[in-house]
C-alpha cells in the first residue's frame, strides 16, 4: 500500500520536529523551506569574519528535545553538545549590577547583597510560587493538545487551582510581581519575562511568572551555536527518509473535496499531498498569502501583534565589557517602553537592551582579539510600513548611551555590525508585520485564543510559535510534536 504523502511548509524548529517524528514513523515526508538552510528564526548573520547567532539565544526546557530524540531512538546529549550556564543573566541599572544564578541560593545571596534580606526572602517565596505555577500548568496546558479553560480547570485539581487563585489569575504580571518585589528594579527584572512571548508585563497574565522557574531549571548554550539544533534535527530526518527542499517557496495550498490536496510552488510545480503541516505564522493563512482556499483555516480572532525587535549582530573588540553570556540593561521608566510600542506604535524612547555575549560561554575573559555579540531592543510590529532612518538611528544612539551609563565606553566605529529591523523581519516572515511571537499574550484568556494543531481545513495541521503552546524554541518544538501526533491520529500510515 502507498504511504501517506505529508508536506511540511516551513523549516523552523516546529516543522523540523514534526518532520523528524513523522519520518521516523515511516510517513513519506517532504519539507519545503524558502530559505537555503533550516531553522526559521534560528539563524546566523555574518559580522566581520564571525557568524553571530541572530535569533533565539536562550536554550531552556531541554526535556522537550530529549523526549523528541528518545521517541526517535536517539540520545540528545550524544548528538548536541551543550554547556549549562552557571549565571542565568547579568542585569544592569546604570552602575548597579545583579547576577542571577542557576543555583537559587546564590541568587538569593546576590539579591540580599543588592537589595536587603527582606527582598531576598521574598525572592525565595517567588521562586516557590513560580515552580508551583509551572507544575500546575505543565500537563493541563503546556503539554495538552487543545487546552481550553474548562479542560484546564478540570485537570488542575485542588492544589493547582489553589495555586492559580493564589497569584490572582485575573491580575497582570506586573501587579502580581508587586507583592514579591518592593524593589522596583526587581519588578523590571522579572517583568521582563513577559517579553519572552512578545508581550507587555503590564498586560500579560500573572501565570507567565512560570518562566522564572523554567530558567532556574536550567539555561544552556549549544556548543557551535543555536543553529546546531536545527541542523542536527534535519540530518536525523533525512536519515529516516525525509526529503528536505531548501530555496523552495510555496505559492498556494490547494484543496479538493474540502480537504488539502496539493501545493503549488512559485515555479509552477505541483506537489500532491494527503496532509499538510503549515509551520508559519497563521497570519499568512488568514491574509490569503497561500491562496484563498485556506484563508479560513483559523477562526478570525481580534488580537494584538506581539513584539518585534531591532537587533545588531556585531563583531567587537574583545574584553571591552564586564559582561556574562546573557546581559540586560534597564533604563529608569520601564512602563514607557511598552506604551511607546503597543500604544504609540513607535520605537521605545527608553529601551531595555539585551546583549548576548556569545563568545563567553566558558569564561569571562577571552584570548581572541574579537568577540561576537547580539544586541536587541523591543520594537512595535509595524514592519509592513516604513520606519524612518532617523528614528532607527536615534534608537541606536540610545542603546549605546544606556550601555555608557553602566560604564561601558563604546566606540561603534570599531564594531562590525549588521542591523535588522521590523521591516526586515516582515520580509523574512511574511504577513507578520515583523512580529516575532505571533499574537501578544495580553489578558488572562489570551493563552486560550491561540489555535491548536487542528485547523478548520481537513488534513491541514498547524505548528509554530503562533499556535499552541506558544512562542520560543522549546514551545515551538512542542507544537511540531503535537501537530505530528494529531496528524498520525487522523491519518493511518498507509492508504
Amino acid at each position: 500500500m502507498a504511504k501517506q504523502k505529508i508536506i511540511i511548509i516551513g523549516g523552523g524548529i516546529a516543522g523540523l520536529s514534526a518532520c523528524l517524528r513523522l519520518s521516523h514513523q515511516g510517513y513519506d515526508v517532504t519539507l519545503l523551506e524558502k530559505e537555503h538552510h533550516p531553522g526559521g528564526k534560528i539563524r546566523t548573520l555574518q559580522a566581520g569574519n564571525l557568524n553571530i547567532d541572530s535569533g533565539p539565544t536562550v536554550f531552556t526546557m531541554r526535556w522537550v528535545f530529549e523526549e523528541l530524540f528518545k521517541e526517535c531512538g536517539e540520545d540528545f546529549s550524544s548528538l548536541i553538545a551543550t554547556t549549562k550556564l552557571p549565571v542565568l543573566a547579568r542585569h544592569f541599572w546604570g552602575k548597579d549590577q545583579l547576577d542571577l544564578f542557576a543555583d537559587q541560593q546564590l541568587s538569593a545571596q546576590a539579591i540580599r547583597d543588592f537589595s536587603g534580606k527582606k527582598q531576598a526572602d521574598l525572592f525565595l517565596d517567588f521562586c516557590r510560587v513560580s515552580q508551583k505555577v509551572y507544575d500546575s500548568l505543565e500537563k493541563p496546558y503546556i503539554r495538552a493538545r487543545r487546552p481550553s479553560l474548562p479542560s484546564m480547570m478540570s485537570q488542575l485539581g485542588l492544589s493547582g487551582t489553589k495555586t492559580l487563585m493564589g497569584i490572582g489569575p485575573f491580575k497582570n504580571l506586573w501587579q502580581s510581581l508587586e507583592s514579591f518585589f518592593p524593589d522596583p528594579r526587581l519588578q523590571q527584572l522579572f517583568g521582563r519575562y513577559a517579553t519572552y512571548c512578545g508581550s507587555s508585563p503590564f498586560l500579560a497574565p500573572a501565570t507567565l511568572m512560570l518562566i522564572a522557574h523554567v530558567e532556574t531549571a536550567g539555561v544552556w548554550s549549544i556548543n557551535g551555536g543555536m543553529t546546531e539544533l536545527p541542523k542536527t534535527i534535519a540530518q536525523l530526518a533525512l536519515a529516516r527518509g525525509a526529503k528536505i527542499r531548501y530555496g523552495t517557496l510555496v505559492k498556494k495550498i490547494k484543496c479538493l473535496n474540502q480537504k488539502v490536496s496539493q501545493v503549488e510552488l512559485d515555479t509552477g510545480e505541483i506537489i500532491p499531498a494527503d496532509a499538510i503541516i503549515f509551520n508559519g505564522d497563521i497570519a499568512a493563512l488568514s491574509s490569503g498569502l497561500l491562496g484563498g482556499e485556506v484563508s479560513t483555516a483559523t477562526p478570525p480572532i481580534p488580537t494584538v501583534s506581539s513584539l518585534s525587535a531591532v537587533t545588531w549582530s556585531a563583531s567587537i573588540p574583545a574584553n571591552q565589557l564586564p559582561i556574562s553570556h546573557h546581559n540586560v540593561f534597564f533604563d529608569d521608566d520601564y512602563q514607557s517602553e511598552f506604551t511607546n510600542i503597543f500604544t504609540e506604535n513607535r520605537l521605545p524612547q527608553k529601551p531595555t537592551v539585551y546583549l548576548c555575549a556569545q563568545s563567553r560561554t566558558h569564561t569571562e575573559n577571552l584570548s581572541s582579539p574579537t568577540e561576537k555579540v547580539l544586541l536587541l531592543v523591543n520594537a512595535p510590529a509595524n514592519g509592513d510600513s516604513s520606519t524612518s532612518q532617523k528614528e532607527i538611528e536615534l534608537c541606536q544612539n540610545k542603546v549605546f548611551q544606556l550601555l555608557g551609563k553602566s560604564g561601558f565606553q563604546i566606540n561603534p566605529q570599531s564594531w562590525e555590525m549588521v542591523r535588522t529591523t521590523p521591516q526586515d523581519f516582515h520580509q523574512l516572515f511574511p504577513a507578520t508585520k515583523g512580529a516575532l511571537y505571533g499574537m501578544a499574550t495580553h489578558g488572562w484568556m489570551s493563552s486560550f485564543q491561540r489555535p491548536s494543531s487542528i485547523s478548520k481545513i481537513k488534513n491541514l495541521f498547524l505548528a509554530g510559535g503562533s499556535v499552541h503552546p506558544g512562542p520560543g524554541v522549546p514551545m515551538a518544538a512542542l507544537s511540531g510534536r503535537l501537530a505530528a501526533a494529531t496528524l498520525m491520529d487522523h491519518l493511518p500510515l498507509t492508504k
